[in-house]
């Protein structure tokens, strides 16, 4: 680029987030991974809560959800070890993969730690071991968090009290000043794995990698892709803003800088999910009848269990 004395000015090089953004997706292979439906709606902490804090409650419409940190037996200590809460892109991340993989297999049981590392080297490009280790800390503090699930509709609740993983195979860290263990084997919760060959949602495992950076970006893309098929042609959804702080940003004080955080996010989203046809105004946002990202599995998601409107 030339400025107006002739001289060449220097062109800012992309960061990795940049580059993963506008990365060509291939059509022709697309590798899928899934969301359960209901978690496109309600989703798990965005930043660490610290040890401290042992459950996490979020309410979206007529989803509600509940997630309580649990405890390890270490094999070698023979004692209990509290384990965190989930938070973060990487649990989300690890759910998608672990969906992918129970319904590609249709088994729940899932060898993880081969896959994950694959995984985890397909969407983020790292071949050093410190983030497969963070990756796997994630799993371990998904693998024992106990979720509550309710579903309210007018008089009626439904509840499910359940753990997305129901069993694993965990082999200690060799450092044993670390307090990580390692899932090998899973093996999903049968009433999870049930419902989720009924109600997953497929998500391109590429926008996935693209959108690794931002936990928000990853539930907004979720809760887009399962949103917008479901909107009548002739009838768009408008979203208040206060609904979409209450949903995406609830730990933003302040109105503004939640608008600012997520106009600079769906952007990045928008980047990846082309098809989508939203628009952002002063009021709110106005959301159009869009196909889905991935239009060549529709079939995986027309027996979603539609949520009440957002």
């Amino acid at each position: 680029m030339a400025g107006d004395d002739g001289f060449r000015l220097p062109v800012k090089p992309l960061t990795p987030v940049q580059r993963r953004l506008i990365e060509p997706l291939d059509q022709d292979d697309q590798a899928l991974s899934f969301q359960y439906v209901v978690l496109c709606h309600v989703g798990l902490p965005y930043r660490d809560p610290g040890d401290g804090v042992r459950e996490w409650k979020r309410t979206q419409g007529a989803a509600s959800l509940l997630v309580e940190a649990g405890q390890a037996r270490h094999p070698l200590r023979d004692e209990w070890v509290k384990v965190g809460l989930p938070w973060g892109s990487k649990p989300r991340l690890i759910l998608a993969h672990l969906n992918a993989e129970a319904l590609r297999q249709g088994s729940p049981e899932i060898e993880v730690e081969t896959s994950l590392t694959a995984f985890v080297r397909r969407i983020r490009g790292f071949r050093h071991g410190r983030e497969t280790r963070a990756f796997k800390e994630q799993l371990t503090r998904l693998s024992n968090a106990t979720v509550r699930l309710a579903l309210n509709r007018g008089h009626d609740a439904f509840q499910i009290n359940t753990q997305i993983i129901g069993a694993f195979h965990l082999w200690p860290e060799k450092d044993e000043r670390q307090r990580v263990l390692w899932p090998s084997t899973i093996r999903l919760s049968l009433d999870y794995f049930a419902s989720l060959q009924k109600n997953a949602v497929p998500l391109n495992e590429a926008d996935l990698g693209a959108l690794a950076h931002s936990a928000m970006a990853l539930d907004v893309y979720a809760w887009l892709a399962h949103r917008l098929y479901r909107i009548d042609p002739h009838k768009p959804a408008f979203i208040s803003w206060a609904a979409l702080k209450d949903q995406f940003g609830p730990d933003y004080g302040r109105m503004r800088a939640f608008k600012a955080f997520f106009r600079t996010t769906l952007r990045a989203v928008l980047i990846r999910y082309q098809h989508a046809r939203i628009e952002l105004d002063d009021q709110g946002m106005t959301a159009h009848c869009s196909p889905p990202p991935v239009r060549s599995r529709f079939g995986f998601i027309r027996g979603a269990k539609a949520l009440p409107p957002l």
